[in-house]
């Protein structure tokens, strides 16, 4: 079986790291136990690093990144420049698409040659819970704009459960230029449109992309906010769809931070 790594970023998760190490740690334990975890800390200022750090004692396949306070994009970046599994799965720390989803996405990829599968909350199987109407909307209407001028043929490329071969992620990664050794650090939270940058070029590098419907529930946060971010999102899509237009993507660079 391969080795298997899962990466996320983390930004002051206190209250739920826990449960999700447990969550991942027992369900890949059985499933697959050549695994790892690569946690990207986006220079947390709660106890969120303490407490990883008290699972890593007991668990030597939890990596830990320290970062200063970038966004979420930065940190998905760098953890991408740290994984060694033959797969890749980048997922968020609240697991608003349980960690058991992951089966699903493997095996397009193991049996079918897809050299990224994602998780999408839309189509035929997938569930939305708990999600406001107003938060639909917007995603509908966002995800919309990154059809017309960046990523086509993709009803969701925002859910945040991603499988990347690592050959595949090796290749894209190093060649962003919105997001990655570009970003500044930030005061606020950020989560930021990497997955308009990878996805875009991965269609332009000619990687086989795969979507499968899935569950996922969401997760209240009071970090962002909704309107402003959607707005500086929306322009980083377009960035990213000029860099594309310029032939930006072209060339690979240096993945280390």
């Amino acid at each position: 079986m391969p080795k298997i790594s899962i990466i996320m970023s983390v930004y002051n998760e206190s209250d739920k790291i826990a449960s999700t190490l447990t969550q991942i740690i027992n369900f890949m334990g059985n499933y697959q136990p050549d695994f790892e975890i690569v946690i990207s800390n986006d220079g947390s200022t709660d106890n969120t690093v303490e407490l990883i750090k008290s699972y890593q004692k007991s668990e030597p396949r939890i990596v830990i990144l320290d970062n200063v306070h970038f966004g979420k994009s930065y940190n998905i970046w760098r953890a991408m420049s740290a994984a060694k599994g033959d797969y890749i799965l980048m997922t968020d720390a609240d697991l608003a698409a349980p960690i058991q989803e992951i089966k699903k996405l493997l095996v397009w990829s193991t049996d079918h040659g897809y050299d990224i599968v994602i998780a999408s909350r839309e189509g035929i199987g997938a569930k939305r819970i708990k999600e406001p109407l107003i938060r639909h909307i917007m995603g509908r209407i966002f995800n919309l704009w990154i059809r017309i001028v960046a990523v086509k043929g993709i009803s969701d490329t925002q859910c945040g459960f991603k499988l990347f071969t690592n050959k595949a992620a090796q290749d894209i990664f190093p060649r962003f230029r919105v997001y990655g050794k570009n970003e500044k650090p930030t005061k606020a939270a950020y989560l930021g449109a990497w997955d308009v940058e990878a996805l875009l070029i991965a269609q332009r590098l000619g990687y086989k992309i795969k979507s499968v419907p899935v569950v996922w529930t969401y997760v209240k946060t009071n970090r962002l906010s909704h309107v402003k971010d959607s707005i500086k999102m929306a322009w980083d899509v377009f960035k990213i769809s000029l860099n594309g237009f310029l032939g930006r993507y072209n060339s690979a660079r240096n993945l280390d931070p």
